[in-house]
């Protein structure tokens, strides 16, 4: 990371990148961009995942096809409507590459396409098509900011990043918006994220980043347990930065896939902080796994725990509910040798070891889970491995945002 530096900027921080956001008519509040618009320079090597829901979004299919040949040049996407399960989604999604097209000039083919919003209700292309002239005409090398809220739903802040590193002698930038509040569970992709970077890379090799990144980023956030129809990461990179094109793995590569995560991990503290109602970040540490994969599915079920989040919300230290859903994981492991502790700003206090429970202070301990950013240390005492895993607490307020999210 040393080698690493955050700058600003997001996903017009990498050379040759414009981003534009405009009000297009989607969603009924006037005030609120609804439509984003992503363009390189150039044409760009291009990779994505999706979610493993098999219910998917129109766009994701259009978007898979669109990248086969491992290129794409610009992103549209738009918030208020999911444009899932309908029965003309293709059409609809085909249709806005297509006004991408007639706007920019650049081929409808290589446009990847997103939707995020209400599952279920038919998307006209009426104001899409209203609003693309001023969206192409908006496009700028500093419009970030517009994109990023442009694809906001239920989020509360905007989450963006930007870091600069070099490769083969030569400064390259990457950077990332990203959406992502409710519907968010492990299991790829998450949320819809958009990352851009100047950086020469093959495709294939962009592919193989992306794909190994996620299992340890975006696959290790949850806010609510439910996996999207819509999620997609993807990612572009137009190789104006000039470096020798990475085609292999090597020292290279390993410093882009540096580079990726770097982006990725803070846009999964910026996601799970901003979970629907949240009050919370919450990040578990599991150190000590027998392997990587028990180590992870340990991390993501004391995340996944309702009723642990809930504890958190009300600054409770039961710490008994961390062995509980180590207990369910399904982890290899072994609970008598685990101990757990919870820190924050205020500092940390033991709460379990060896899988029991130690005397601490409890008004120590709910001066340390009242704080914004809690961690809940967990050693597994049982191996060498380690991972991450970040989620908020459970509030009042879920409820309410979810109980009249369509209407």
């Amino acid at each position: 990371m040393n080698d690493i530096r955050y700058i600003e900027g997001g996903v017009c921080a990498a050379k040759g990148f414009r981003a534009s956001g405009v009000h297009c008519g989607i969603r009924k509040n006037r005030t609120k961009r609804d439509l984003a618009l992503i363009v390189s320079d150039k044409r760009a090597a291009a990779a994505a995942v999706y979610t493993q829901n098999l219910v998917k979004g129109a766009p994701l299919l259009v978007t898979k096809e669109h990248i086969a040949d491992g290129f794409a040049q610009a992103v549209i996407c738009n918030s208020g409507n999911a444009n899932t399960c309908n029965a003309n989604g293709v059409e609809i999604a085909e249709g806005m590459c297509a006004l991408v097209e007639a706007n920019t000039g650049i081929k409808s083919g290589d446009v990847v396409v997103a939707s995020t919003g209400v599952i279920g209700q038919p998307l006209d292309l009426a104001p899409i098509e209203g609003g693309m002239p001023a969206l192409a005409s908006e496009l700028a090398y500093g419009n970030s900011a517009a994109a990023a809220e442009a694809i906001m739903t239920t989020d509360t802040i905007q989450k963006s990043v930007a870091v600069e590193f070099v490769l083969g002698g030569k400064s390259c930038r990457m950077g990332g918006i990203a959406k992502g509040s409710g519907m968010i569970h492990p299991n790829m992709a998450t949320m819809l994220v958009f990352v851009t970077t100047d950086a020469a890379i093959a495709p294939a090799m962009l592919q193989k980043a992306l794909s190994e990144d996620i299992k340890t980023s975006f696959n290790m956030v949850s806010i609510d347990g439910d996996t999207s129809t819509n999620d997609m990461v993807s990612v572009l990179a137009n190789g104006m930065a000039e470096n020798e094109e990475i085609t292999a793995e090597g020292p290279e590569f390993d410093m882009f896939c540096a580079a990726l995560h770097a982006v990725t991990a803070k846009l999964c503290r910026l996601i799970a902080g901003d979970g629907e109602g949240a009050t919370k970040l919450l990040t578990c540490k599991v150190t000590g796994g027998r392997t990587e994969e028990a180590a992870k599915t340990a991390a993501k079920s004391v995340i996944c725990s309702s009723l642990l989040k809930a504890a958190m919300f009300g600054a409770d230290a039961n710490w008994g509910r961390v062995l509980c859903a180590l207990g369910y994981s399904g982890a290899d492991l072994d609970v008598n040798k685990v101990d757990v502790s919870f820190a924050s700003a205020k500092g940390e206090i033991a709460v379990c070891r060896n899988g029991a429970g130690v005397d601490f202070s409890e008004d120590k301990a709910k001066e340390i889970l009242l704080e914004k950013e809690i961690d809940i240390l967990v050693a597994l005492n049982d191996g060498a491995f380690s991972t991450e895993a970040w989620g908020c607490d459970l509030t009042y307020d879920y409820v309410k945002i979810n109980g009249d999210y369509r209407t």
